[in-house]
């Protein structure tokens, strides 16, 4: 069995640029680390929050899987496919790069931030055509529970995206236990912790921390306190 990854939040990169401020979990843009390029298909890991009114100005994307899941705040997006659209908490957006796609991300409000995590995905088929989707999610369907924000299958719960991936969202009350069974064996299991504090198999999290493993039975996560997680599971090899 591969050896389990913990980033622990202090561990990962940070980028100051004024009018974002920018978390990656993994090696992005100028912060390199040859130890933390990628979890499986798991590639981007950013934990940003922009200032009001700014943002990233229009850039090309290709052969990636784009999701957004905002936190707090509105997002403002623009692409070259013709959409226009306004994503806050409570919604989830994917972006198929595809062929390549121009987009561009603002922060609607002038005067509050937004945050959000922006996650990259490699694809299980390359040039495939542009596309984008968002989709909304109630928060008393994260309730001691996850709910599925993601899924390979057009039909299923969720925004889908060109890879054998499943996201969930959960907000679990202090003491709960659930456990998650993965989708598809070989699959690998990248969780993050958005609030709170969590045991999952064993191994303590606390916010932000990232922590990444290759389970063979059900997982058994339990709260610590009052908690938000994020978890992604994804190919080792696609």
């Amino acid at each position: 069995m591969k050896n389990p990854v913990l980033h622990p939040a202090a561990s990962r990169f940070y980028a100051d640029h004024g009018w974002l401020k920018s978390a990656q979990t993994f090696s992005f843009h100028g912060n390199y680390d040859p130890q933390r390029i990628q979890f499986g298909a798991l590639r981007v890991l950013n934990d940003d929050t922009v200032h009001g009114g700014k943002g990233f100005g229009r850039h090309p994307h290709d052969n990636m899987e784009i999701i957004s899941i905002p936190l707090e705040g509105t997002l403002e997006h623009q692409d070259s496919m013709g959409n226009t659209a306004l994503i806050r908490r409570g919604e989830i957006q994917v972006m198929s790069a595809g062929t390549g796609v121009y987009h561009t991300e603002f922060n609607k409000d002038q005067d509050e931030p937004v945050s959000f995590l922006q996650i990259w995905l490699y694809p299980n088929k390359l040039n495939v055509e542009p596309r984008y989707d968002q989709v909304a999610y109630a928060s008393a369907d994260l309730h001691n529970r996850f709910q599925q924000i993601l899924s390979p299958d057009p039909d299923d719960e969720g925004v889908w995206i060109n890879q054998d991936a499943w996201f969930h969202l959960g907000e679990f009350d202090k003491g709960f236990e659930t456990s998650y069974e993965l989708k598809k064996d070989g699959n690998g299991l990248y969780v993050f912790v958005i609030e709170g504090n969590i045991e999952v198999d064993g191994q303590l999290l606390s916010a932000r921390d990232g922590y990444g493993f290759w389970p063979g039975s059900p997982v058994s996560i339990k709260a610590a306190e009052k908690s938000f997680l994020l978890l992604m599971e994804v190919p080792e090899k696609w």
